[in-house]
């Protein structure tokens, strides 16, 4: 490392620190400040936050190896997540959820089932559940970080005691910069996370542009194209993956049969499926959902949120690409000698890049803006998660008269516990990759069905959600479990095959059980009051099946309509995907010289930004500030 690239680094550390120290003096009125700013924060600085959170270290290095080995095409890959939940709720989820003026995702359910022991049941299964995917996260981060940093810094820092082993260098690293990003995160709560993610969105920026460009000058498409091939850069795909690589690079195509995608049409299915139910839940308890919470109206979610989605994928993917060129040029014929290549060799790519041939202060730069990565991830999920623990637990259940002081001395002692369970979980991850599915596939498939039916059936009740969660939590523990003990089972048996399943393929099963805890739930137990449905109806206006509730309340006013805006709003979501795709597909095909199929790309993100004017941001600008 030259000292010019430590130079970078070091003052982008103290300058984050020291503003998310500074600006904590903010958070010190009550929690509603501590979790939310208080709503005074811009619409805009939170749709940067929002972004820069997203815009994680682990996330791009996983990125970069999809990318890398199945081209283009692999940005459907993201559809795991799914990335475009961020559509729906810019759509019209945005508006149904800052229209109930709570703190939390568990608050906001107590709107939907009311505060019997049913409505008491969903509170708490949802504050579990986001407590456990916080700490999932924290494991992802700390995994990531730890392999990045790593190959980045000439530096080991093992740590013995006499000839016992403690910490090997990955985790050591991974300590002291999570140590560094939770001082200030505990400290100011969300106005701190807020200003340091605004900066680190701008380093973000500049690295991404940088490594862009630079990789853009250095490398011909004459160079590019003698590694990869036409079908490398084709979006389209049939039921199985053509051949992806030429016979010069057999061990790529090899790698491509024993990831478990061959079947790419099956996949892709899979992950529609699972999207759009997981879409029309809606956020889950996490940051993405504070931000909503966090705004000053319902005008300004709807803002954010689209906003989000404008900032967030045109930066990164100038970033993943360029990185890509340089792997695929530089690194591949290295890697096609390997032949035992895995999945997770792949997820070294990044730092290898940057180690290898990145030149001096484009270095230091790139590396600041992946630190300001993970450090703004992290952050949002230690901000969000202990809101959870204080909020809808221990404020509502064992101290509900004490002072701000109080509460918020409680909830910087629960970042802490939080942080820690996710650093113990993040030493027993095999890699990224199993973290990032167990998380995207398995946590998530038992948050979707109770949270699909929540907003679309009136009869479904606080018993349905919290066993239909439940169910669903418990299956995809036992399936993290499998995973991390897959070489402990017998060849043949119905465990040893459960384990060598991907985590995408077992979303069908965790859904069925998921849906038939919400529906015992539901038809064992008496459905929740009609006070309670009516003020939920009369407020959020969800489309679905109320016809009950909305009889009841057009009899009480005659002027009352139902909402009509189901097919408006599932066009727009499909406009909007294709727009959000666009945003994927343009800086790939540009990195990479196919001009055509950029235009194409471009030409889209002009078409359907035009419609989205009209169909989308005319609506929003008529709702009440």
């Amino acid at each position: 490392m030259n000292i010019i690239d430590v130079s970078i680094i070091v003052a982008y550390i103290l300058l984050s620190v020291s503003i998310g120290i500074w600006i904590s003096r903010k958070a010190k009125k009550g929690l509603d400040d501590y979790f939310l700013g208080g709503n005074s924060i811009k619409w805009y600085y939170l749709g940067l936050s929002n972004g820069s959170g997203m815009f994680d270290v682990s996330g791009t290095s996983w990125m970069i190896g999809i990318l890398f080995l199945y081209g283009v095409k692999s940005f459907m890959f993201m559809w795991l997540w799914p990335i475009w939940n961020q559509i729906f709720v810019m759509m019209f989820l945005a508006v149904w959820i800052r229209k109930s003026n709570m703190m939390t995702g568990s608050e906001w359910i107590l709107t939907r089932f009311g505060s019997d022991r049913a409505g008491k049941a969903s509170h708490i299964i949802v504050a579990v559940f986001a407590i456990i995917s916080t700490i999932g996260f924290i494991a992802y981060f700390f995994e990531g970080i730890g392999k990045f940093v790593t190959i980045i810094l000439p530096w080991d820092l093992s740590l013995y005691i006499g000839d016992v082993y403690l910490l090997n260098s990955e985790q050591s690293y991974a300590l002291l910069i999570i140590f560094l990003t939770t001082i200030y995160t505990v400290k100011g709560g969300m106005f701190s996370v807020v200003a340091t993610e605004v900066v680190q969105y701008l380093i973000m920026i500049v690295a991404g542009v940088l490594v862009a460009g630079y990789a853009f000058v250095n490398y011909t498409d004459i160079q590019i194209n003698s590694v990869i091939t036409e079908e490398w850069k084709n979006v389209f795909f049939g039921w199985q993956l053509e051949t992806q690589w030429s016979d010069k690079f057999q061990t790529f195509n090899n790698l491509i049969d024993s990831e478990g995608y061959k079947m790419f049409g099956a996949f892709i299915g899979m992950t529609l499926f699972k999207g759009f139910f997981a879409s029309i839940a809606g956020p889950t308890p996490s940051y993405d959902l504070q931000r909503i919470l966090s705004t000053k109206s319902v005008k300004e979610a709807a803002y954010m949120s689209g906003f989000t989605n404008l900032i967030l994928f045109i930066p990164r993917y100038l970033l993943i690409a360029g990185i890509v060129v340089i792997a695929l040029v530089n690194l591949a014929p290295v890697l096609n000698a390997n032949p035992n290549l895995s999945g997770a060799d792949l997820e070294l790519l990044m730092p290898q890049v940057i180690s290898l041939y990145i030149p001096v202060g484009i270095k230091g730069v790139l590396l600041a803006g992946l630190l300001a990565a993970f450090m703004s991830g992290f952050s949002a999920f230690v901000n969000a998660g202990p809101a959870y623990i204080v909020n809808d637990i221990y404020k509502k259940y064992f101290k509900p008269s004490e002072t701000n002081e109080h509460y918020i001395k409680a909830s910087q002692i629960a970042s802490f516990m939080v942080v820690g369970l996710g650093v113990f979980m993040g030493f027993f991850a095999d890699s990224i990759s199993s973290l990032t599915l167990w998380i995207t596939s398995a946590l998530y498939g038992g948050y979707v069905a109770a949270n699909f039916l929540k907003w679309i059936w009136w009869r479904f009740n606080g018993w349905g959600y919290f066993w239909g969660m439940f169910s669903g939590l418990l299956i995809a523990s036992f399936q993290f479990i499998l995973d991390q003990n897959k070489g402990n089972f017998t060849h043949g048996t119905l465990l040893y095959d459960l384990s060598e399943m991907k985590a995408i393929y077992l979303f069908p099963i965790i859904f069925s059980f998921s849906i038939i805890g919400c529906l015992l739930g539901t038809f064992l137990s008496k459905p929740t009051d009609i006070e309670v449905l009516k003020s939920f109806y009369t407020n959020v206006r969800p489309w679905g099946w109320w016809k009950p509730v909305y009889k009841l309340l057009k009899v009480e006013d005659q002027t009352f309509e139902k909402n009509k805006d189901f097919g408006k709003d599932m066009l727009n979501c499909l406009i909007g995907i294709v727009w959000q795709s666009s945003m994927i597909l343009l800086p790939i095909y540009f990195i990479i010289r196919d001009y055509p199929k950029a235009l194409v790309a471009l030409v889209l993100f002009i078409v359907t930004s035009t419609i989205l004017k009209f169909t989308w941001l005319d609506k929003v600008r008529r709702l009440p500030d």
